[in-house]
């Protein structure tokens, strides 16, 4: 069920695309004329889409999107067999490939972000939204048990008392309540909210260290599943601080005032 990776045909029928620009990848979830719904085989896709841009040192921030006018009406209730196990384990595959990929991911989200497409949404770094931006997570409208995962996640990022609100009503949100229990970290006008996806990913991958990202991602992520960064996280990016050349051009391009040229560009090992 491995999906062709395409570069740079938005054109294309397929239902994952990838386009390079620079050191910025778009993952565009591509069925607008099903509101992006996805289906198996595209869980399948985001997983290995994810496995291959994780390991390229010419990607430094990945973009997720829906074509059109929306991010992801959810998963495509027309295959959705609930005791399928390997479904299971294919929505489960999609959501920990993007949950751990190494480099800063930013959902960006128009229109629908509802079940699965919200579950996408706050499995990245970083949520960034348009006004027309509706969330909602739907199981309860279906009878379904919402994956464990997903739970674990919402409940991190939002606490208890708005997941629930979220999961039992079904309910959909507009951008300012999603704002407000942060769901999404910024919200745009339409008009200008393609100009700030661009420009806020051009800022990471171009301006900014990626061994501060890399390490304080993993630090982040590590705290919030454990409580604590352990010593042995510590000594890790300590050794890679120790090893770079990042930290004396930093400061070097501060005091010349000019732009940083970062090298580190990923782990060593």
């Amino acid at each position: 069920g491995r999906l062709t990776m395409l570069t740079g045909d938005p054109g294309s029928t397929e239902p994952l695309v990838v386009t390079h620009d620079g050191p910025i990848a778009t993952l565009w979830l591509n069925r607008p004329e099903k509101r992006n719904a996805v289906t198996k085989a595209m869980w399948e896709g985001i997983a290995a889409i994810c496995a291959d841009l994780a390991t390229d040192r010419t990607v430094r921030v990945l973009v997720v999107r829906g074509a059109g006018d929306h991010f992801c009406a959810g998963a495509d209730i027309g295959e959705l067999e609930v005791s399928d196990s390997s479904y299971a384990a294919a929505n489960a595959g999609a959501d920990t490939a993007l949950g751990s990929f190494p480099k800063p991911t930013i959902a960006f989200v128009r229109g629908s972000c509802v079940g699965g497409g919200t579950q996408i949404a706050i499995a990245c770094d970083v949520r960034v939204a348009d006004t027309s931006a509706v969330f909602g997570i739907t199981p309860a409208r279906l009878g379904i048990v919402y994956p464990a995962f997903g739970v674990d996640r919402a409940v991190r990022l939002l606490g208890p008392s708005a997941t629930k609100h979220l999961l039992f009503s079904a309910e959909l949100i507009g951008w300012e309540r999603a704002l407000r229990i942060g769901l999404v970290d910024e919200v745009h006008e339409p008009a200008v909210a393609d100009e700030r996806i661009d420009a806020f990913a051009t800022l990471l991958a171009t301006q900014r260290s990626l061994l501060t990202q890399e390490s304080s991602k993993a630090m982040v992520d590590e705290c919030v599943r454990t409580g604590e960064i352990s010593r042995a996280t510590q000594a890790r990016w300590g050794a890679e601080l120790a090893a770079s050349a990042d930290a004396a051009e930093g400061v070097a391009a501060f005091l010349e005032r000019r732009p940083p040229r970062f090298t580190w560009a990923g782990t060593s090992d």
